[in-house]
């Protein structure tokens, strides 16, 4: 991605290494995720505009402990160290790091001591900073000098300003740290003097010449999803290079109620976009292809591979096409150990290996620089209806994985009916944006009910609504106990084959956010 100035982010392994980004580009200031194994002569390359240095779950004085070369300070580039990345900072510069005789989890009031005219300018003299370290610094290196402390840690911050080197004991990326925004913006803003012309309008409008450039008078096949990743890169192929794309949307039967025509609305013969669309209902041979099957991880193989089937046989109609478009976004090239240095969550199915079942040349990722909430932003930009931006994450195997055992379509039937009443009544409510995700499940517990003068024996519904920053760890939401109970009411009396409706508290971990 060409960009005039970058503000990159060296990973240690700390678990908030995306949001950093994230936060630094909320200042309007395009930024990177490298791993601290990336070579000095590849970071002055680049030429950033300023450096920030991680979290990490190792103490910087230990053998074989991540680490970099004293280079770094000496670029006379501005370098921001992070918890971790402010011990490894004074380690390597000349001051000491120990094991803390107290150490510091959570929300933590802490004491500005320094000038407020850089780093804590508009800062208040007392703060509440989110403080996660067993180590402290004992001693700062040579020049430094402390600008804030805690009750117990005596560097809760320290600068050489002169060389334009930060030091924080504690996250300013996470909400907790009341003035995290702030701090982070007075270093990327003020001290890295950057000029913040990363912006979606910018993005959107130079990635569709980017786009006719590259494409010329090219084909391009995209596999459409209806999640957001796909749509928007639908919307923005469109806008480039219209008719020259086409669009296979595979309805395997499994999303969410109606879903199938909001994305044939949108992109269809009488939507918004000039482009080749093509749907494939799918839904009964996938339902023959689930029919017995009960193990999670299995339906989830014969759902991906009944896709590529059905993709493929499209393909093959479609004849030899110059470029494949795939929704690729950043966390997928970063979790798929091409980004940072953090521990690989997934082998994402967008990065890596090409497909081989698709008559192609290249392929073409044009989100892949871009974060979630940028990707919604772009799609807004191109004139994407907000349903369809602001779609919950929805897995790819679709509810095949929402329902409890095996899958037929009477089940289907049943959980779309109750996911659509919940999120009618959570929208109703107006808490739409509270949880970060909130579905109804099917699970494979049936039980006896009363219903008029009948006995029944049916299905129990598991709503479920969590709320996360990254979705590596998740609390269960508390929605009101009214609304609660109109859902309940309505799924019961509206949805034929339920009984009960139960209400999933489980937090990630132990448990996932998905339940299957």
């Amino acid at each position: 991605m060409a960009t005039e100035e970058k503000v990159i982010v060296i990973d240690f392994g700390g678990q908030y290494n995306q949001l950093v980004a994230r936060r630094v580009r909320e200042c309007n200031v395009y930024c990177e995720i490298y791993s601290y194994r990336t070579p000095i002569d590849k970071i002055k390359e680049m030429n950033p505009k300023g450096i920030i240095l991680t979290g990490g779950p190792n103490s910087c004085y230990e053998e074989g402990a991540p680490s970099y070369t004293k280079e770094l300070f000496e670029l006379g580039i501005p370098v921001l160290g992070l918890c971790y990345g402010a011990q490894l900072m004074m380690h390597i510069l000349g001051g000491k790091v120990e094991k803390a005789p107290v150490r510091e989890y959570g929300k933590t009031e802490t004491f500005i001591d320094g000038s407020k005219d850089k780093l804590f300018k508009g800062v208040e003299d007392k703060t509440i900073v989110w403080m996660s370290h067993f180590d402290y610094i004992s001693k700062v290196a040579p020049d430094f000098e402390i600008i804030a402390h805690t009750a117990d840690c005596p560097v809760a911050a320290a600068c050489n300003e002169a060389k334009k080197l930060y030091a924080i004991q504690f996250h300013p990326e996470v909400l907790h740290t009341v003035k995290g925004k702030e701090i982070l913006h007075n270093f990327v803003r003020e001290i890295c003097d950057t000029a913040g012309t990363w912006r979606m309008d910018s993005f959107v409008e130079n990635t569709i010449k980017e786009i006719k450039d590259r494409v010329g008078d090219g084909k391009v096949l995209l596999a459409l999803s209806g999640g957001v990743d796909s749509s928007v890169l639908a919307a923005l192929l469109a806008k480039a290079i219209g008719k020259q794309l086409t669009c296979v949307f595979v309805d395997h039967g499994l999303l969410r109620k109606n879903e199938g025509d909001e994305v044939e609305s949108v992109f269809g013969p009488n939507g918004n976009f000039d482009i080749n669309f093509v749907r494939v209902n799918a839904a009964e041979r996938y339902y023959a292809k689930l029919a017995g099957v009960e193990e999670p991880e299995r339906k989830r193989k014969i759902i991906g591979e009944e896709f590529i089937r059905v993709f493929e046989e499209e393909a093959k109609k479609i004849g030899a096409v110059d470029f494949l478009a795939q929704g690729t976004i950043y966390p997928d090239v970063v979790e798929s150990g091409l980004g940072g240095e953090s521990a690989v969550i997934k082998s994402h199915h967008n990065v890596g290996g090409l497909p081989d079942y698709v008559d192609f040349k290249e392929i073409i990722e044009p989100l892949r620089s871009l974060f979630k909430d940028e990707v919604r932003k772009a799609g807004l930009e191109l004139g994407l209806p907000e349903y369809l931006v602001y779609r919950q994450p929805f897995p790819g195997p679709g509810l095949g994985i929402r329902i409890i055992g095996e899958v037929t379509a009477e089940k289907v039937r049943i959980v779309q009916d109750a996911d659509f009443i919940y999120r009618e009544e959570i929208a109703a409510a107006g808490l739409s944006k509270l949880p970060d995700q909130y579905f109804a499940a099917l699970s494979n517990m049936r039980s006896v009910g009363v219903m008029g003068d009948e006995r029944t024996y049916d299905y129990a519904v598991v709503l479920r609504a969590v709320e996360t920053v990254d979705f590596m760890t998740a609390e269960a939401s508390e929605i009101p106990f009214a609304v609660l109970q109109k859902v309940m009411s309505r799924i019961i009396n509206e949805v034929k084959g339920v009984n009960r409706v139960m209400y999933d508290l489980t937090s990630k971990p132990p448990g996932t956010v998905e339940l299957e």
